[in-house]
């Protein structure tokens, strides 16, 4: 059935969680009117794109009225700590009672680093850099954390992810290196979907961040302390994801394939969500960000290369074969190999992601993003860090590991 608005869907978004709740089948503005009904002070932010190049901004603002506390606009890639910092210290006094983001990526992360900080006093880069990691991992973590209480809602317009679960990345201003805020298990209330403003969306932005999900669902997949029930949510997630990128690539104005492309990534954070540790292309990507990726953008080049990496040392052999078998049950992929004269049974994983990748017109190789031999040492070095680097099916545990992965991304084939 083709997607039209008319009356909202309310529901959970993960069937054993209540938060977040998934909302759709509303435009934007009218669902968070109705779910700020009893909120007096939104902080709402929102991408400067958005504010700049639409009118999505005004029409949430003029939704909300006279709630609306303060308008915070954009948050640089990576989410720097600093500019968090720089919120925090503004709004710390302001009684903000909600905060609403619109638009996604950093600004996501940024929302959710900023009310852990407020639940904790925390307005320094120092006082934050004691909310993030584990007690392996930072040496000055808290051993007593404030649960974040101001309810966040976020209108998302990538399919990174991020919206669906408590888990922040924000990046040092010294080091660069990016660290992982669980937040303290505490979900964003609210996504509210809409297909429609994703159309403002830029074509690149929405595909890769496609490609970041997709990630989810291979990493997810592939992994070796998979669970039952992340495998069936990835693999219900995956071809969603697959079909509805092609077709937005094809048809860049289908909310047919937006719609599609939104209940991918639901099923594939419904697969996080499900304590998966995740592998080598979340790891290093979680790093490459920072030196000026974005994103997605670090999926599209390290997941094909982590594949072929896990594959070349045997250490997930079944795993890889049933996520390519599923991937090319979908006629859209098979026809694309059948285009460039390969042969299914000679393709690996990483070869039929590397093509899907190369045929949505992604960039394929850390040269493609500018990313020279010359910062590959603290790449890889910063990417020992990542809570997820030792959960790789092969364990990594060196730096000339990631720099065998890197080698293999590091100009076009």
């Amino acid at each position: 059935m083709a997607f039209a608005f008319g009356n909202e869907i309310c529901r959970p978004a993960f069937a054993n969680r209540t938060t977040p709740k998934l909302s759709y089948g509303l435009r934007f503005p009218e669902a968070c009117a109705k779910h700020c009904q009893n909120h007096f002070h939104v902080l709402i932010m929102c991408s400067k794109s958005l504010s700049t190049n639409t009118d999505a901004l005004e029409r949430l603002r003029s939704a909300l009225g006279d709630r609306v506390a303060g308008v915070r606009i954009g948050i640089s890639p990576h989410t720097p700590i600093a500019e968090v910092v720089d919120i925090v210290r503004e709004y710390k006094d302001k009684n903000i009672d909600c905060i609403v983001t619109l638009g996604a990526g950093s600004l996501t992360d940024g929302a959710k680093i900023v009310r852990m900080a407020l639940a904790n006093g925390a307005s320094t880069e120092e006082d934050i850099g004691t909310l993030w990691g584990t007690q392996d991992s930072n040496p000055v973590l808290r051993q007593h954390i404030q649960k974040p209480a101001i309810p966040l809602i976020h209108i998302p317009t990538s399919l990174s992810g991020g919206e669906y679960q408590a888990i922040a990345g924000g990046t040092e201003s010294v080091s660069k290196a990016k660290r992982t805020f669980r937040c303290e298990g505490a979900n964003p209330e609210l996504v509210i979907q809409d297909p429609e403003l994703c159309l403002t969306t830029p074509r690149w932005v929405w595909l890769s961040t496609g490609i970041r999900a997709v990630d989810h669902c291979v990493e997810t997949l592939c992994s070796l302390q998979s669970n039952t029930e992340g495998d069936e949510w990835a693999a219900r997630g995956l071809p969603k994801l697959i079909n509805g990128l092609l077709l937005s690539k094809s048809d860049p104005a289908s909310l047919d394939a937006r719609r599609l492309c939104h209940d991918g990534v639901v099923e594939a954070m419904c697969a996080v969500s499900q304590g998966v540790p995740l592998g080598g292309s979340h790891a290093i990507g979680h790093q490459l960000g920072p030196l000026g990726v974005g994103h997605g953008e670090t999926s599209c080049i390290l997941l094909p290369a982590v594949c072929k990496y896990n594959l070349a040392h045997k250490a997930n052999v079944e795993r890889q074969e049933f996520v390519k078998a599923l991937l090319l049950q979908q006629r859209v992929v098979d026809e694309l190999l059948k285009t460039k004269g390969l042969d299914n049974n000679k393709v690996d994983l990483g070869d039929v992601i590397y093509i899907v990748v190369a045929a949505l017109g992604m960039p394929q190789s850390l040269e493609d993003v500018g990313i020279s031999h010359s910062k590959l040492d603290l790449l890889a070095r910063n990417s020992l860090d990542d809570i997820w680097i030792r959960t790789n099916p092969v364990p990594i545990t060196e730096s000339a590991q990631v720099m065998d992965i890197l080698r293999m991304c590091a100009s076009k084939k």
